[in-house]
């Protein structure tokens, strides 16, 4: 597939060669494809999804680089 290149003025760098748009123009045929929770059958897959994810955002031992400098605070 040939991708679409377009030469933009860069501050500093004079003319430049970038990638222009590479999706495909117009609406997908089924909306529901993008939610997550069609991706899953069973309701422990979708709490082991959640919980996942919540590690992630709420871990005391971060993840590599990732890891941040002020952590969050469950406030309910």
């Amino acid at each position: 597939m040939g991708y679409k290149m377009l030469e933009k003025e860069a501050p500093g760098r004079g003319k430049v060669t970038i990638l222009a748009e590479t999706y495909e123009k117009g609406k997908p045929k089924d909306v529901s494809l993008g939610y997550w929770r069609n991706k899953m059958e069973t309701r422990q897959e979708r709490l082991n999804y959640i919980k996942t994810g919540e590690r992630y955002w709420y871990a005391e031992e971060g993840f590599g680089s990732e890891k941040r400098r002020n952590p969050a605070s469950y406030t309910i």
